[in-house]
This record gives structure tokens, sequence and C-alpha cells, in this order.
């Protein structure tokens, strides 16, 4: 049975036919109860059947304005044109054989991709993966190796996965560690940079970083510090200018190893390949997943040459890392991403979104900071005239665009951010009606 096409061709516009979620979705949702594991759970219970440019066809018909692409996956689209010929040629040649085993140029030409993409003109070599936190594990493992150190230092706010490591690595208790430990040791956690709550600027943020590092841990026996260039689940802060770049120096002159988890920042997001770049850092190891493979599952830890040697043969890999059909994706996804100039479509989706935002702000006193960069952006809701951070509204307020027909999703450490992460081939147009929505929501919660 064929179903609805989608992709580019997908008329792009907000259509409500049924209430949300419909009759179709809600029968779906009985048989997905009786069958899934409660503990995976869904932002908003409508079943996709197609989905392309800026907006998501729901069984029941309805089309719903996309500001999720899947937690930052689908930035080139889904069904983006290269991606589907790229994966249809591979598919139809072979779908694993598995690097490890017998190899296949796919693997090579994402690596050789990767390893022009990341910042820095130094000798790099990469190594592919199935997951954003199966990229993290990888890092500290080859941190660890070559510095012949143990501890990993992360920070406050910080998110890297749901493996028994990257929990440990992991700031927020609900829902991602609550009764899963005990956890890895030798992980220790510093302060980070939060110019919205701490108010200190870059230079001053590091300071208390590293001496937490010194004080409790020590730069000698530290393997690696991993940090978000963005912090994504934590509430898509963005740390002062100058914070990153003092936190790698520090590194750097204490032999540790700088790991930039670009996962959710990577791959054109945030108006760059790599976000490490609007601060003119260059890191010793950075992990890549999410909107590297426009949809299909594929990460990557891409470094510098002597640290990924570090490692001997067979200390690397997984029987899917890098599989034919999802490397065929990426190409297909990077290529989209040169055609475009994505990186340039996020900095117009930035100014967009940022202006409409802002105004927001000065009717809703609920939004505390509208922050972030390229098509990451996000805003704070706290209660009126405090910092305080309002839970509860942030729901309510995503839960209100839900019923409209607009896909937000909430982060933060305290629940009370609402994130945008459109894809970068949405329309302005339809960008423009999803903050026609959002500020619609707002008004009506307002007038409670």
């Amino acid at each position: 049975m064929t179903g609805p096409v989608g992709g580019p061709d997908l008329p792009q516009e907000r259509r409500l036919v049924t209430e949300i979620p419909g009759p179709r979705s809600r029968e779906l949702q009985e048989r997905r109860n009786a069958v899934v594991a409660s503990g995976v759970s869904s932002v908003l219970p409508i079943y996709v059947a197609a989905a392309g440019g800026g907006v998501i066809l729901d069984v029941d018909g309805n089309s719903l304005i996309d500001l999720a692409s899947g937690i930052a996956v689908t930035s080139v689209g889904n069904a983006a044109p290269h991606v589907v010929a790229r994966v249809a040629e591979q598919v139809a040649a072979f779908t694993h054989t598995c690097f490890m085993v017998a190899p296949y140029d796919g693997y090579v030409e994402v690596c050789e991709q990767l390893t022009e993409l990341t910042p820095g003109t130094h000798a790099k070599k990469a190594a592919l993966f199935n997951s954003g936190a199966e990229a993290v594990e990888n890092a500290v493992k080859i941190a660890r190796v070559h510095t012949g150190r143990t501890a990993v230092v992360v920070v406050d706010h910080a998110y890297h996965g749901r493996t028994n490591l990257t929990m440990a690595m992991t700031a927020k208790n609900m829902p991602y560690k609550e009764g899963f430990g005990p956890f890895a040791n030798e992980v220790y956690r510093a302060p980070v940079s939060y110019p919205f709550r701490d108010g200190l600027d870059g230079q001053e943020a590091a300071a208390r970083t590293i001496d937490v590092i010194e004080k409790q841990v020590g730069s000698g026996n530290v393997a690696c510090i991993v940090i978000e260039p963005i912090l994504g689940e934590g509430g898509f802060i963005v740390p002062a200018p100058g914070y990153l770049a003092a936190v790698a120096e520090y590194a750097s002159a204490n032999g540790i190893v700088f790991v930039a988890d670009e996962i959710q920042s990577g791959m054109c997001r945030t108006g760059a390949w790599f976000a490490s770049e609007h601060e003119d850092v260059v890191p010793d190891l950075v992990t890549v997943a999410k909107g590297v493979a426009g949809g299909l599952p594929l990460a990557a830890v891409v470094g510098r040459a002597e640290m990924m040697d570090a490692v001997h043969p067979g200390g690397l890999g997984g029987t899917y890392g890098g599989n034919p059909v999802a490397c065929a994706a990426a190409l297909g996804a990077i290529t989209t991403m040169r055609e475009q100039d994505l990186n340039k479509r996020a900095i117009e989706i930035e100014a967009l979104l940022i202006s409409r935002l802002a105004e927001l702000a000065i009717q809703f006193p609920a939004i505390g900071e509208v922050r972030g960069r390229g098509a990451m952006i996000a805003i704070e809701i706290v209660v009126p005239g405090t910092n305080r951070p309002d839970a509860a509204l942030a729901s309510r307020l995503s839960a209100g665009c839900h019923q409209a027909g607009v896909l937000t999703l909430t982060c933060g450490t305290y629940g009370n951010i609402l994130r945008f992460l459109p894809p970068l081939v949405a329309p302005d147009a339809l960008l423009h009606e999803a903050m026609d929505v959002l500020t619609e929501v707002s008004s009506a919660l307002t007038q409670r």
C-alpha cells in the first residue's frame, strides 16, 4: 500500500482538518499502548504519513508546521532529493557488509567530507558510529587512551546521551537518569557560562569553571573536557563570548583533550558548519550526529589524527557503525547543504525568528530571554519580573501550539525553555505563520 508522497513537493501549508490528534492517530495510539513500552514517550501523538520542507502530514490529513526537525535531524528537510537518490542507489547495490569485515567507499567518503568540514586545518581522521551517545562514548575512549588519564569533565546543564557513561555525563535527572544508576565513575561536573542566570562575562565564567576543575579534579588527571558549544537539551544556552576559547586554551595548556559535542549544533544548524566556529575554537575532537545524514542513523568522531590513531586496531567500531545506506544519506545531505548554502539559510532563519520573538517578548513579559544562533533559537519562560523558571507556562505554550498545528519542543534543566529547530529548508512564510500562532497562543494565555 502506498501513502502520501513527502519531500519538498509536499504543500508548504498549515492545514487542520480534524482535532489534534485526529481519529486515526488516536486509533494508532491505542495499538501503540498495547505493544510499545511506556518508557518510550512522544511529544505529540500524531502519526506521520509524510513530511517534507517545513511540514509534517499526519494520517488524518492534518498538515503541521515542523519546528522540531526530529530534534535537529532533518535539517535538509524530510525526503530531500539528494538523500533519497543516494539511498535508493545504495539500497539497490547492497545494504550491509560491516565496514570492519568488508569495507566500502561510502564510509571513506563521509570521513573525507567530515575531516574537511570540521574546524581546523590540522591533519584529521574520523570514525563512524550509530548515534550521538555512541560518538560521545568513543570520544571519551579516544581521549583516555591518548592521554593515559581517566577523568572526564562535563558541565552543568549538559546533555550527552542515554547510555550508562553518557547518562553520567548528562546533568538532568528526569527523565534521563531517574532510577537507572549506578552510573559510570570518573565523571566530574563544573559550572558553565549561562549569561541569563549568572551575569558573568566569558572570562569570568571560564575562570569559575577552571577553578572547580583544578580544586576538585586536578588538571593532571583529566583526559577530556566535553562541552556542547551551544547547550541543547539543557536549554539552548549560548555561553558568553570568550568562554569556550578560554576553556579550550586551558585544556591545551594542560594536555587535556577538548571535545566539542556538536551533535545538535553541527551541520549548518547555527549558520556555520559547526558552532565552535562562531567562537574561533578549534576542538581536538568533534562529535557529530543528528543533522549529518538527513534522518538516517549515523554519527562520527572527527579529530586530530594523532589522537584518533592512539587507539589500537579493533578498539573502535561496531556492527552497524557507518552503515552503507546511512553513509549514502550523509553524502546526499552534505551535497544538499553545499548546493543550497544552508549555512546562509540558517542565518536568515535566525534573523526572522529573533525579530519575531523579540516583538513577542515586548507583549509577553514571561519571556525572560530570546537566544540562540541560526536555526537553533529558544525563549526562556519565567515568572514576569524575575528569572524564576515557569515550566508550567512553557508547557502550556507548547501544547497550545500543538493544538493549532505547530509542532514545538520544550527543553532545559528547569523545563522552561521553548525551542525552535525548523528544517533549514522551511520557507519564510511558514515560519512567519508559526510565529503568528505562537503570538496568538501567548495572547490567549495572557488573557486567562
